[in-house]
């Protein structure tokens, strides 16, 4: 083996422990989507810098304080993930520094937009506490693959659980919709495939918003098919003056 001084096992025995610790960045993430931080900084688009303290006033009820150094230590591990910036300043009347925080281009996907959707329903959707305690039995898909680990801790499969339980279901698909309508708009911008097509079907279209999309941009359009699970497309908006198809695609 080689010398365990040298600089590649150094850099190896850093690396090995930064893995060991790499649940601390969604959980991380986590908690600041549930604080609402990336809104209590955006602020309508002045993404002004602000200390935790600052953030706290923002996002707390009236009378309740919370910890800054804990946050803090969150957003602090959130910059050098990029996830956010720093700014360092001098405080008023005062020799000590003051850390404040802005959003970054990935922080910002975590704003809420004009339609209620960012990307913070796609954090939260992957760290359910269902699908947190199928993780540390990940090993035993490898030794046994008969049953899936969701199944071995829920009960049951993922899409049959998540079906009889609407805040869950209603979470899924408003992560889903977080996370496609911004690729869609892009998609749309330069893709001009949809010539002489004049009805379309979404297989596993979630709650339809690519269809949507597609077809106001394309009004020659004159069907859409959302094809999916009932319970998802039980909740998908009918497109006002268009026709919008649910089927049912079960597994």
């Amino acid at each position: 083996m080689e010398n365990e001084s040298t600089e590649n096992r150094n850099q190896a025995r850093i690396a090995i422990m930064e893995l060991a610790h790499m649940i601390s960045v969604p959980m991380s993430l986590n908690a600041v989507v549930r604080l609402n931080v990336a809104d209590a900084i955006w602020q309508g688009g002045s993404n002004s810098p602000l200390s935790a303290s600052q953030i706290l006033t923002r996002v707390l009820p009236g009378g309740h304080q919370g910890d800054p150094e804990n946050l803090q230590r969150i957003l602090r591990m959130l910059t050098s993930y990029g996830v956010f910036a720093e700014h360092v300043s001098k405080t008023p009347d005062s020799d000590t520094s003051e850390r404040q925080y802005s959003l970054t281009e990935v922080g910002k996907t975590l704003v809420t937009d004009s339609e209620g959707l960012s990307y913070a329903s796609y954090v939260l959707q992957h760290h359910q506490d269902e699908l947190m305690r199928a993780w540390p039995l990940v090993h035993e898909a490898v030794v046994d693959p008969t049953l899936e680990p969701f199944v071995k801790v829920n009960g049951e499969p993922a899409y049959s659980y998540y079906g009889k339980r609407p805040e869950m279901n209603g979470l899924m698909v408003k992560a889903m919709s977080g996370a496609s309508v911004p690729f869609m708009k892009a998609f749309l911008d330069v893709y001009d495939g949809f010539d002489g097509v004049t009805t379309l079907v979404d297989v596993g279209g979630s709650a339809g918003d690519c269809l949507r999309m597609i077809l106001k941009k394309h009004p020659h359009v004159k069907e859409g098919i959302n094809f999916d699970l009932p319970e998802v497309v039980a909740k998908a908006p009918i497109i006002p003056g268009r026709i919008l198809l649910f089927l049912y695609l079960f597994y």
